[in-house]
């Protein structure tokens, strides 16, 4: 198959005249200045197609839970309740059933590829699986069955606050030490080694929340390199908690104790200062929006207009 564009965007600018040629479902070469042949499917432009950087596929199964409202206030705190109760029933097959329709689901609507940030990684009740890397397994056999780029990334989540609750209720499916954490990542990149270029790993500490200090910076060394994706700024509670414990906001707390840069998504990214907003995008690092579940859980409105004035780079997930 051979695609002929009148106009396409190629890196970082436009090419007239652009013809692709399609093998085994792969683009196997691009000729700018072309002409078209007999047979070519013309088009007026190619775009290259979005990537969905935040999504919990599990979460696709919950959809008409999220939309009812069982009580006169509701929260992001109540819907994660349910959340937990939810997954409690879930199996690795349902996992794979999910992901799988979930990724089909995004190519239909566009999407060529996602950041799958991937929590849920126990038994319930917290027991891991004889492989402890089994409902990653899963969501890595999901995507390539799909044919959806992935960007797989592993949780770390070991706490069930900032004070180093411990676990406790559904979380329990969520915990690990960093010890455990790494094994997990090593065992997903194996199982992806054979994918396609568009797979890669990365790692996602899950939130100031739910990761001590120690945690984090052991995990980011272990992986250097790495994409990292991570919550951060989404509820005023947490920013006024994490302000509390270590003495400044979540985003400033992470552009000041690491090294933050375009290998790095902040998911959300809420609820910050102009300075903190200034900062960030000086960084080079990407602002995560979910503006479907920022909406729905009344998060707040992320400071788009002042942070694409100081030059910050934004992509857009679906999140639940």
């Amino acid at each position: 198959m051979n695609i002929f564009s009148r106009r396409a965007r190629l890196g970082n600018a436009w090419a007239v005249n652009v013809r692709l040629r399609i093998a085994q479902g792969k683009i196997a070469t691009i000729a700018s200045a072309a002409e078209p042949q007999a047979g070519d499917v013309v088009v007026d432009t190619l775009l290259p197609a979005l990537a969905n950087l935040h999504s919990h596929s599990f979460q696709r199964a919950m959809a008409g839970m999220t939309e009812y409202r069982a009580q006169d206030r509701e929260s992001f705190w109540t819907w994660r309740t349910l959340m937990y109760r939810f997954l409690d029933h879930l199996s690795p097959d349902h996992i794979a059933a999910i992901a799988a329709l979930t990724f089909m689901e995004m190519q239909k609507a566009g999407y060529a590829a996602v950041g799958e940030f991937h929590y849920v990684h126990h038994q319930p009740g917290g027991q891991a699986y004889d492989n402890p890397a089994e409902l990653s397994l899963q969501i890595i056999q999901a995507a390539a069955l799909t044919g959806i780029g992935l960007t797989h990334l592993p949780v770390l989540y070991t706490y069930g606050g900032l004070q180093a609750q411990p676990l406790a209720g559904g979380q329990l499916r969520f915990g690990n030490s960093v010890d455990a954490f790494c094994d997990i990542v090593s065992l997903s990149e194996k199982a992806m080694a054979a994918l396609p270029a568009d797979t890669c790993i990365g790692i996602a500490p899950h939130s100031l929340r739910a990761t001590s200090e120690s945690d984090l910076r052991q995990a980011l060394d272990l992986h250097a390199g790495m994409p990292v994706h991570m919550h951060i700024a989404e509820q005023t509670k947490e920013v006024e908690e994490v302000a509390a414990m270590r003495g400044a906001r979540p985003v400033e707390w992470v552009l000041g104790q690491c090294e933050v840069n375009e290998q790095w998504c902040l998911i959300h990214a809420t609820h910050m200062t102009e300075s903190e907003t200034a900062a960030l995008a000086k960084s080079g690092a990407v602002a995560g929006l979910c503006p479907i579940t920022e909406a729905n859980l009344g998060d707040g409105i992320f400071n788009g207009a002042s942070y694409v004035a100081h030059g910050g780079t934004f992509g857009i997930g679906s999140d639940s």
